[in-house]
């Protein structure tokens, strides 16, 4: 597949380094401690000339499930010290008939984590999600003070071996205005978000809030932000990937294993056109590098 694509761009060894090492699936476990330079392990789990670039189809999302699997395999039994992942398809996916929303659900019933979040991270701004691939109307009914605690505390340690020092949290309201001292929303700041900052305060954590989301993340307040705790989805990824497209990394927190992952989707209408940008890809392995040199996992 590698070949094809390669081959419809005009690249070739004269410039660009082909992969170093192909290893068949059945090669891999006696071989992938020995790996010192760049390979690839192949599948053989995609017919290459029935695949259409930029289309969604059962075989890819059957396909990308197959790799991710097996990356988690790997993983947990030590054949690698990291993952980094590429984006999927979630319409593939559901097409190949798997249920899962995304590679994060996926990891985390994989790895029978007991708690996990996704953290988007970059130079710029990095948040933390409460609730992340749902509905705006399902997210009030999956607040819980230990569900918003458990983020807190799980982005307190991330950050701090990130950063090497104690960071300092900001939790977003979920209503306007920070509810407005409960005349917006049922209550959720009241409920939820305040006791489970002070149980955070009470275990030494540095955090702040929770403070309106149109206010947040003004430029003043993110110099000294090295995190944000988000409650949906696009109230974190919205300004994140408006001030860090392209450099974004997405870590699982709470795993047993290290995985990072770009921030950014298939973008399947410039599929096999030589226009993606790997500057993501690039900072995500980096990252997932540096994290493996600590001896606890995320």
């Amino acid at each position: 597949m590698l070949a094809r694509v390669a081959n419809r761009l005009g690249l070739s060894a004269e410039n660009g380094p082909p992969p170093y090492r192909i290893v068949s699936l059945d090669q891999w476990p006696d071989v992938c401690r020995e790996l010192d330079a760049p390979t690839v392990l192949d599948f053989k789990a995609i017919d290459v000339e029935t695949v259409e670039p930029g289309a969604i189809s059962a075989a890819t999302g059957a396909a990308c499930y197959r790799y991710v699997t097996t990356s988690i395999t790997a993983a947990v039994s030590g054949e690698v010290d990291a993952v980094t992942t590429g984006p999927i398809n979630k319409e593939a996916l559901a097409a190949a008939g798997i249920s899962y929303p995304g590679h994060t659900e996926i990891y985390a019933d994989k790895t029978h984590a007991d708690r996990i979040c996704m953290m988007l991270t970059s130079g710029e701004i990095t948040c933390s999600l409460v609730t992340t691939h749902v509905g705006y109307r399902d997210v009030p009914a999956l607040l819980s003070v230990d569900r918003i605690f458990d983020v807190i505390e799980l982005s307190h340690d991330a950050m701090q071996r990130i950063r090497g020092r104690t960071p300092q949290l900001v939790v977003c309201g979920l209503n306007p205005h920070a509810g407005e001292g409960g005349l917006f929303g049922n209550r959720e700041e009241q409920q939820f978000i305040l006791p489970a900052i002070d149980r955070a305060r009470e275990g030494g954590i540095a955090v702040e809030g929770p403070l309106p989301p149109d206010t947040a993340f003004l430029p003043e307040k993110r110099r000294e932000t090295d995190c944000y705790i988000c409650m949906y989805h696009d109230q974190g990824l919205i300004p994140l990937k408006t001030l860090a497209f392209d450099t974004a990394v997405n870590i699982t927190l709470g795993l047993p294993i290290i995985r990072t992952s770009v921030d950014h989707g298939t973008a399947l209408d410039i599929a096999w056109q030589g226009k993606a940008n790997p500057s993501s890809l690039l900072e995500a392995v980096t990252l997932a590098a540096k994290l493996a040199t600590s001896p606890a996992a995320m």
